[in-house]
């Protein structure tokens, strides 16, 4: 895969690879992984289409320095600016937990209009469901602003996130989970300003439900396609269902026995799923 890198105007980076030819297909990744996330599926969608890996801001090679903002808004920026520069003005996205809200919040404030939308499990509108362990680190992150806690953070991050905590985000024990995992988190033992940058974010990233966006899903005229888990416990099948009903051109697909990992449980299903809608 090629590495590319778009500059936003204030500065920001975004890496990303590229994979394939024919029209562009943006694949946006989940909360705290990389454009790793896709891996299974890179080879088999690259014969149909010009596949286009993102790293989000504070994810992988990416924008992580404090001098941003890391705002919900600055986030979506970003992303339009990205997505409108390597993919046009209306292109094809598929989006997992963060990556579908963040392309969610672009439609929903008219700055992005893909061509087709694809959105995998996440909370969307509903209240995220966290974990122990999520609520913790979500806390202990923010005090990342104390001079002289950044870094001692930066190192207890990268010891409480294991790669086998892999095994708990798939169905399946797929090979190649834990070096997901381990991959996502390898830069962060004393990258202070990561460390900063991403206790901004957890401030200001909204802790309830993004109810706007029911106001949203009637005016999204384009085809979207719900491509759902059927077993991961923190986005549940009703979440989907309850989108469905508000989308005047919305479609329902379940993939058995995959969870949150969905491309590593899965990979054949979900290249099939995005290949039959996009293609």
């Amino acid at each position: 895969m090629k590495l590319r890198l778009y500059h936003h105007p204030d500065g920001a980076r975004i890496a990303y690879r590229e994979a394939g030819t024919g029209p562009p297909l943006a694949l946006l990744h989940s909360r705290g992984l990389s454009h790793r996330e896709w891996e299974p599926v890179v080879d088999e969608l690259s014969y149909r289409f010009r596949v286009v890996l993102p790293d989000l801001p504070l994810h992988g090679d990416s924008e992580d320095r404090p001098r941003h903002p890391y705002t919900p808004e600055w986030l979506t920026s970003v992303l339009v600016g990205f997505l409108l520069d390597a993919c046009g003005p209306h292109p094809l996205v598929a989006g997992h937990d963060a990556g579908a809200l963040l392309a969610m919040r672009a439609i929903a404030d008219g700055s992005l209009r893909p061509s087709k939308l694809v959105l995998m499990p996440s909370a969307l509108h509903r209240r995220p469901q966290r974990s122990t362990f999520e609520r913790v680190g979500r806390v202990a992150v923010q005090a990342a602003v104390v001079p002289g806690c950044d870094r001692l953070l930066s190192y207890a991050g990268a010891l409480a996130v294991r790669p086998k905590r892999g095994d708990r985000m798939s169905v399946t024990g797929a090979p190649g989970a834990r070096d997901l995992v381990r991959h996502a988190v390898m830069d962060l033992g004393g990258n202070a300003n990561r460390a900063r940058s991403w206790a901004k974010a957890a401030k200001r990233w909204p802790h309830g439900a993004q109810r706007d966006l029911l106001d949203a899903y009637p005016a999204m005229d384009f085809p979207v396609l719900l491509l759902w888990a059927d077993d991961d416990a923190a986005h549940p099948l009703a979440i989907a269902e309850e989108t469905l009903d508000l989308l005047p051109d919305g479609q329902l697909r379940v993939l058995p026995r995959t969870g949150f990992l969905i491309a590593y449980d899965d990979p054949v299903g979900l290249a099939r799923e995005l290949v039959a809608f996009c293609g």
